[in-house]
């Protein structure tokens, strides 16, 4: 567990460093460059840098183990800072937007707006390259140590290259067409506003899932149910409840076996069944299994 969480804080420390440089950059090139399009931007990247904050503080947490209060452990946790990521990137996704629609608004009324300099098309293409690069080796770690927080915060990270992607296409549209069609600069904060917005419903459709004990797919259970019929002797699985705590799942269920074996036996193929169920998802796998008689 020491091992995935200095994975986790390794990775998200150097994604932090990397918003907070394109934090500073961003928002210089913007006013520098007079680009509505790039500070929108250079917002998106403050929300990264403090979402990285909060990664950091509930992974840590997550990670207890067990105790008195947490008979399930501190798993949720993940969860919640998931939950938190995906309302970040709401707000984000709204002020991009609004930003966006009152400057086409003062277009439709007339003024002129100017076109950005050249300096903010620079730093657009550079964040586009650096948090692609985040990006990737942070979902890396994330599917390798199974931290959902962390795929979160991955593909808010993914985001901000996608909004520097739309950036750099209205502000380079601008630049080189001239003032005539500054008006892709807030157009392309309006659609980078939009992939965001999917973004962060997809990251708290999830969240709420857990939050709501929602079972584990069709799919999962099925597995479930394959492996414990993989013993022999194993019959009639029932009253199958699966749900998942953070990075792990909980199994709870019925299933029957032979009457006329002893105790001792009943209890070895318990065991058996639970390796072959931890093998499968994970050591840390939640199982709790209720053995009766077959009728």
């Amino acid at each position: 567990m020491q091992t995935r969480d200095r994975r986790i804080y390794k990775v998200t420390l150097t994604g932090s460093i990397v918003n907070m440089v394109l934090l500073v950059m961003k928002f210089v090139a913007g006013i520098l460059g007079n680009s509505a399009a790039m500070v929108a931007d250079a917002v998106h990247s403050l929300s990264d840098f403090l979402t990285d904050i909060v990664v950091l503080a509930f992974v840590k947490l997550s990670s207890k183990p067990a105790d008195h209060d947490h008979d399930y452990g501190h798993g949720k946790y993940e969860t919640v800072a998931t939950s938190i990521i995906g309302m970040a990137l709401v707000i984000v996704a709204m002020m991009l937007g609004w930003n966006g629609v009152e400057k086409i608004i003062q277009a439709i009324k007339g003024k002129q707006l100017e076109s950005p300099g050249i300096i903010a098309f620079v730093a657009a293409i550079c964040s586009i390259l650096l948090k692609e690069w985040v990006f990737r080796i942070t979902r890396k770690v994330a599917l390798e140590v199974n931290s959902q927080a962390l795929e979160a915060n991955a593909w808010h990270h993914r985001s901000d290259a996608l909004s520097s992607i739309g950036t750099a296409i209205g502000i380079g549209g601008a630049v080189i067409l001239g003032n005539g069609w500054a008006l892709l600069d807030p157009l392309a904060a309006i659609v980078v506003s939009v992939l965001i917005f999917v973004t962060a419903f997809r990251l708290l459709r999830q969240a709420s899932g857990e939050l709501l004990e929602e079972s584990l797919p069709r799919e999962t259970e099925s597995k479930i149910e394959q492996i414990v019929y993989q013993d022999p002797q194993a019959k009639d699985v029932h009253n199958l409840h699966t749900r998942r705590i953070g990075s792990i799942i909980a199994i709870e269920m019925h299933l029957r076996l032979p009457g006329d074996i002893s105790l001792s036996e009943s209890h070895a193929h318990a065991t058996e069944i639970e390796k072959r169920l931890r093998k499968e998802f994970g050591d840390s796998t939640h199982i709790m299994l209720h053995i009766e008689p077959i009728k």
